[in-house]
């Protein structure tokens, strides 16, 4: 025999009392309901199909400004709907309930760390929940309930049979609460936007450019931030880190580049505010990025009528510069790798035994017992990666490291929205889920010892062993019409951020260098 719960218990009878009185009068007020039951199901329904909703057009949650705003509206009217059928509190836990249980059954095929079992056990666990489902329940879930309470106080503003009016504690509650969903909606509304290139008078030199724009790249829409001081400049695109990384702001603490360039920083696909383009995972490949770039270049050619773009990548950027640049030698006039990764199944392992010797030698007995009990990658939970690679700065620190122009610092930049900074977190997971088990398999001293274009290759005097032995490897066995190593003595692995004004210099002469003159 099953018996009732506390919850069922009062839920029913704050239902089912009030009611009572409707079903033995037929004078009931606009049309009340035939039962208590009645008035669960009409809720329980929509918000039903808004998850069912949910979870088909917004698998992975709201992605863009537009689609949060819509859902927030959505859950606001839903909820307050669903308060004023119930005319119970109750509804502001079932309501969201329900809809939360809908959603994440709707999903179920959706793949990624934001959308996957939750892990509370590490911080990328922990910052996946926050991004994934923490910023879902922020913009659909809170809204839902503020909604259920106005409906409830509209019912019984409206003398609904059983609805109770709130106390003063209820309506401090509800106009509070309504104000912050209404400063969360005008946060979210506010646009990004890149500032213009001034000239010494305050305004813009003639032919200087700078927007953000989307194009379309192997069918998938994807962002472009575009700067120069004059776009008859050469053009310059840059590759950012990840895979998952996103590097707008990191380009923009520095002008430097964009003063002799037309500096074109991509938002790969699933990437920042690139992330609403991720799905249809399993059509997201290293080959199709690669794609990706051949298609952007020839877009930024054909735009600015250059013959040939200068091609800059940094870390998992350099895999996609090597690879456009093997496929596509005739689109570019150089190729210049920073932080040069040439096998990542290596680097990885060398992580992990240089990060298990500083566990060793600091006594931090728990990270080396994990680590040894992980043994060396590659891994199948990308959890683990947090351990094994994801201490860098703690066992490589040198006098210079900014993590001012590392993650999460430069996500908070005009360029990006609230939500495009919410999704460069979620594409640092999701993204690096789809593409890194991928890349287990290169090794550029195998797969590209040649190159038809001069290649530069910048490293930092503290770049991390696992990088810089084996990138020294690749460029001696390079063939390559020209090629130079370039080491910057103050910096790790992101040189171009870390010395901008000596890679901007470096630029400057590998344009004279290599491209014609006129």
């Amino acid at each position: 025999m099953c018996t009732a719960t506390p919850f069922e218990e009062a839920l029913v009878a704050d239902v089912l009392a009030t009611a009572g009185s409707e079903t033995t009068r037929s004078d009931r007020p606009h049309g009340a309901d035939r039962s208590g039951w009645a008035r669960i199901g009409g809720p329980i329904a929509a918000a039903a199909l808004f998850g069912l909703a949910g979870g088909w057009l917004t698998p992975r949650g709201p992605t863009t400004t537009v689609q949060t705003l819509v859902s927030l509206a959505a859950a606001l009217a839903v909820g307050a709907a669903a308060g004023y059928l119930m005319r119970s509190r109750w509804s502001m836990l079932i309501a969201p309930a329900v809809y939360v249980a809908v959603f994440e059954l709707t999903r179920l095929d959706v793949a990624g760390p934001t959308v996957d079992r939750i892990h509370l056990g590490s911080m990328y666990g922990l910052i996946a929940f926050a991004v994934g489902r923490g910023f879902h329940g922020l913009v659909v879930l809170a809204p839902m309930a503020l909604g259920c309470l106005w409906g409830v106080w509209l019912a019984s503003a409206r003398l609904r049979p059983g609805a109770r009016p709130p106390g003063t504690a209820g309506r401090v509650v509800a106009v509070l609460w309504t104000l912050v969903v209404t400063a969360l909606a005008v946060v979210v509304a506010i646009p990004s936007s890149t500032a213009p290139i001034l000239g010494s008078g305050g305004t813009p030199p003639p032919g200087s450019i700078a927007e953000l724009t989307t194009v379309a790249l192997g069918g998938h829409d994807q962002a472009l931030m575009i700067r120069g001081r004059s776009a008859d400049n050469p053009v310059l695109l840059y590759l950012a880190g990840g895979p998952g990384g996103t590097d707008l702001g990191a380009m923009r603490a520095d002008t430097g580049l964009e003063q002799d360039f037309v500096v074109v920083t991509w938002e790969q696909r699933g990437v920042g505010k690139s992330y609403s383009s991720l799905d249809p995972v399993d059509t997201l490949t290293v080959d199709s990025m690669v794609s990706d770039t051949v298609e952007l270049t020839n877009y930024l050619r054909e735009r600015f009528d250059e013959e040939r773009i200068y091609l800059v990548g940094n870390s998992w950027g350099t895999i996609l510069g090597v690879r456009a640049v093997q496929a596509h030698p005739e689109l570019y006039w150089a190729y210049v790798g920073a932080g040069q990764m040439v096998d990542v199944a290596e680097t990885d392992r060398m992580f992990w035994e240089d990060t298990l010797a500083w566990a060793r030698a600091t006594g931090d007995t728990d990270l080396a017992d994990r680590l040894q009990a992980y043994g060396p990658p590659p891994y199948s939970d990308l959890l683990r990666y947090e351990d094994a690679v994801g201490r860098e700065h703690d066992w490589n620190t040198y006098p210079e490291l900014d993590l001012g122009k590392e993650m999460p610092a430069i996500l908070f930049v005009p360029e990006n929205s609230f939500v495009d900074r919410v999704n460069g977190f979620r594409s640092f997971l999701d993204t690096f889920a789809a593409l890194y088990p991928q890349l287990q398999t290169i090794d550029f001293r195998r797969d590209a010892t040649r190159l038809d274009v001069p290649v530069y290759m910048v490293e930092g005097a503290h770049e991390a062993r696992g990088r810089v032995v084996l990138a020294d490897q690749w460029f001696e066995l390079l063939d390559a019409p020209s090629k130079e190593s370039i080491v910057f003595e103050h910096s790790g692995h992101r040189t171009l951020f870390e010395e901008p004004a000596s890679f901007a210099s470096l630029m400057r002469r590998i344009v004279s260098e290599t491209r014609p003159q006129d």
